[in-house]
């Protein structure tokens, strides 16, 4: 019987496990892979599904149990990571994004990258004003529709389709005017390509924002860009600091620092509260895995990273992989016939519809949208949005929002209405839904993303940056009053130095009681231990003995005589 259930368990563990990656224009790729697989293993496989080369700035995400995202690690296995039974959800997404995406080898790679920052502008993640966001549409629709058609195109067929979050009927004229009169001609390569050309000119290209907190209780929204950190705070970003002037990032629970070098040898402190431990471990780690790849020469000068300033505390970390410069040197030599794409034939996008497969299908009912009251008065666009934004707060964010830590402004509210400049394109006030994956067209209950039900591990209910509605850009240099707001108060550095003071004094104790403790043992134990019987034999431990040890004992042996017959009696 024994034996039976140690045969069919070492069966189980050598069943292989089943991966279901979605990828960046939603289909999906399914394979088995080991149990004890590495996540390499899986990644090498996508690449080559894909036909991918220039594969460096890609990567693979997943949703573990507590909803909690993170990047999966190459060197470590994929069940071990996943902490969840097969098959495993996970999606192809990019991870590093490319400064100038002009400059990739190869135009799959240039594909990629457009499906990834169009979903970016979809999901509100990349915001500009309205003739950027109409630009950019309209490209869209270049690269997938091609040159406008009379005969196909009727008026109002921009309408149709969605490429951002809100589209009000200006802009939607806006889009087919640009498509009509500008681009006629460019092929889906070169539309793409202008595209990205304008997306990487806008301050939040490449921004994957996690929801935190400053030291004032303040909500904030810190993320990376490829040219360095950033913070967004209400409707304008206050911080934008160059990755060779961030010294250092560590964490200590849910509080996230950032070291910053200024003028004069002066260092300034940020620090940010994010609404979990694992939310604030993942926020450090996407921080140290960028500034290692944009900002390193090589990938040789990389080095394991403490999240604490003492070696016995804190987590470890190691980028693992190329950096910028090297990715670049390295597609410059690749040498060999552009792969086809096949662009026609791609599945249509749950998240953003692909213009070539038909109209697009509103996630929003007719009865909910007409409760939607927008108007134009005198230059600005009113929307009263009566449902408020409350369901963000449970959607599947990169570094998802708990009840208990949820952001001020998402608190739910019956009645709300934002006022946004006409020239200000703000995607993130909108209604309407991000679309979710319908599996066997059942949804599963899990969070709610502006009324709509999503799967936990739908990968695409995609953190949009909340109530922006203007991206003011300030200078570089960062304000004199926020210097001085954003440096830690002198009581909360003192406690921390007298807690480092403690820290260090108990492994200190720790360290002189493991000595004495292995000199007794070396002094009056018989064990014949080889390396302890050599140092026995020693002439200076001979002379520490006689000297030292054996008075020092009879010293003890005196002290505690009259206590041990007091005892006794």
């Amino acid at each position: 019987m024994l034996s039976r259930l140690m045969s069919g368990s070492n069966r189980s563990l050598d069943l292989p496990c089943v991966c279901t990656v979605r990828l960046l224009d939603d289909s999906e790729y399914t394979c088995n892979v080991q149990r004890d697989a590495k996540g390499q293993q899986l990644f090498d496989l996508l690449c080559h599904h894909l036909n991918l080369l220039e594969k460096d700035y890609f990567g693979i995400r997943y949703v573990d149990p507590d909803k909690q995202r993170h990047w999966l690690e190459f060197s470590k296995g994929i069940a071990k990571q996943m902490r969840a039974r097969s098959p495993f959800i996970l999606c192809f997404r990019v991870k590093f994004y490319p400064p100038d995406p002009a400059a990739l080898k190869e135009e799959i790679t240039r594909y990629m990258v457009f499906l990834q920052v169009k979903r970016d502008l979809y999901h509100g993640r990349l915001l500009c004003k309205t003739s950027d966001a109409a630009l950019l549409a309209a490209y869209i629709l270049q690269a997938e529709i091609g040159d406008y058609d009379p005969g196909k195109h009727p008026e109002g067929y921009s309408s149709k389709f969605q490429f951002l979050p809100k589209h009000s009927e200006k802009l939607e004229r806006r889009i087919a005017e640009i498509h009509r009169n500008e681009l006629s001609g460019l092929s889906p390569a070169q539309a793409e390509l202008s595209f990205l050309r304008k997306a990487q000119t806008l301050e939040t290209y490449g921004v994957d924002p996690h929801p935190c907190k400053d030291v004032s209780g303040n909500s904030a929204f810190l993320a990376f860009t490829p040219f360095g950190f950033i913070v967004l705070q209400g409707n304008k970003r206050v911080h934008f600091i160059k990755w060779s002037d961030a010294t250092k990032m560590k964490f200590e629970g849910k509080t996230f620092h950032l070291y910053v070098r200024e003028k004069e040898e002066k260092r300034l402190v940020l620090t940010f509260l994010a609404p979990t431990p694992e939310a604030c471990k993942h926020l450090w780690k996407c921080g140290v895995e960028n500034q290692s790849f944009y900002k390193l020469e090589n990938s040789n000068q990389v080095r394991t990273v403490s999240s604490s300033n003492l070696f016995f505390k804190g987590s470890r970390f190691r980028y693992s992989g190329r950096v910028a410069k090297e990715v670049m040197e390295s597609s410059a030599k690749i040498k060999r016939e552009p792969p086809e794409i096949h662009r026609a034939g791609m599945v249509p996008s749950r998240s953003c519809p692909s213009i070539s497969h038909g109209l697009r299908l509103s996630s929003v009912p007719r009865t909910r949208r007409r409760a939607v009251h927008i108007s134009i008065m005198e230059g600005f666009l009113i929307v009263a949005v009566p449902t408020g934004l409350e369901s963000l707060r449970d959607s599947a964010h990169s570094t998802p929002m708990r009840s208990s830590d949820s952001i001020d402004y998402l608190s739910p509210c019956t009645s709300r209405e934002t006022v946004i400049s006409d020239e200000a394109y703000t995607p993130c006030s909108s209604i309407l839904p991000t679309p979710v994956c319908e599996s066997n067209f059942e949804l599963s209950i899990g969070q709610q993303v502006n009324g709509t039900t999503c799967t936990t591990q739908d990968e695409e209910s995609d953190m949009a940056v909340p109530s922006i509605p203007d991206l003011e850009i300030p200078p570089p240099a960062l304000p004199g009053p926020e210097r001085a707001s954003q440096r830690e108060p002198e009581p909360e550095q003192a406690n921390k130095f007298l807690q480092s003071v403690l820290r260090l004094l108990a492994v200190t104790l720790c360290l002189l009681f493991a000595l004495l403790l292995l000199l007794v043992i070396l002094a009056e134990s018989d064990l014949e231990v080889a390396f302890l019987r050599d140092i026995r034999l020693t002439p200076e431990f001979q002379q520490f003995h006689y000297q030292y040890f054996c008075p020092l004992r009879r010293w003890v042996s005196c002290k505690l005589h009259p206590l041990i017959r007091l005892i006794d009696s």
